[in-house]
């Protein structure tokens, strides 16, 4: 164990299914373990990809966790992908495939994210995971994009966890309308991507290598890392095996068992 290997870390950002929680239960004594690193002077955020919900809503429910601190951020690849929209398509007419939450949100973000009646005039289709599509949604979606419409998904995870099996996310719907459109996203904003990581750095102050990303997934999580230039930790309490990653021929900075082990390196 190479105990230097995060001595540069400013800030840690954490995946959160597998990673801080599993089942809605905290892994060991993570909470503690999150004052530990806020004590020592790290700051602490979370990462997700998972678009079906606004940042307010997680963060009300890792508050109710006992992990989210004043002082602490989270990121999603819905809010990443909104800045990346008012940075490059400020004045596009988005038709969004998203809950209904979720439109509420995007709506007061100052774009122009346009309602059923009106998604003819978009000029841009952005994907999220949306948990009440309709295949009328689907329909005008296909149409905008088989007539040339920009093409922006949120991330490409094709499946989320649930507890009695996997169910289709977002990569699941770009495979679709791949199937119908023959197109596929002109920009992808999640994991592994390093879209968010330039936001993060950006809405921090802090380049790359002061960053830490900590998470269970190598194809996620630890390539979003790597992509980016951010440290990594790898831990074993979710998606990767010890078998899976000697095998895998991706090194993270340091794999450990659980989110834990960290206060062994600050």
């Amino acid at each position: 164990m190479n105990e230097n290997a995060l001595s540069c870390v400013k800030a840690a950002i954490f995946d959160l299914d597998g990673t801080i929680y599993i089942g809605g239960e905290l892994i060991g004594d993570a909470a503690n373990t999150l004052k530990y690193l806020r004590n020592r002077g790290i700051k602490v955020g979370f990462l997700t990809n998972n678009s079906s919900r606004t940042d307010e809503e997680y963060e009300n429910m890792l508050v109710k966790l006992g992990v989210y601190e004043t002082g602490d951020f989270l990121c999603s690849s819905l809010s990443a992908t909104v800045e990346y929209l008012k940075e490059t398509r400020k004045n596009a007419k988005i038709y969004a495939l998203a809950t209904n939450s979720v439109d509420e949100y995007l709506r007061t973000t100052g774009l122009d994210f346009l309602s059923e009646n009106r998604s003819d005039e978009a000029d841009t289709v952005l994907l999220a995971f949306d948990k009440e599509l309709t295949y009328k949604k689907l329909e005008r979606a296909n149409r905008l994009l088989v007539g040339g419409a920009a093409y922006i998904a949120t991330h490409p995870d094709k499946v989320c966890p649930a507890k009695e099996c996997s169910v289709p996310d977002v990569g699941s719907f770009i495979e679709l309308f791949y199937a119908t459109s023959g197109r596929r996203p002109d920009v992808i904003i999640g994991k592994p991507y390093p879209v968010m990581a330039r936001i993060l750095c950006r809405r921090l102050g802090l380049k790359p290598n002061e960053m830490l990303m900590a998470g269970d997934r190598l194809s996620t999580d630890i390539a979003f890392g790597l992509n980016s230039g951010l440290k990594t930790a790898l831990v074993f309490s979710g998606e990767t095996t010890k078998e899976l990653y000697g095998k895998s021929g991706i090194k993270a900075d340091v794999a450990i068992n659980d989110v834990n082990e960290l206060v062994n390196f600050f």
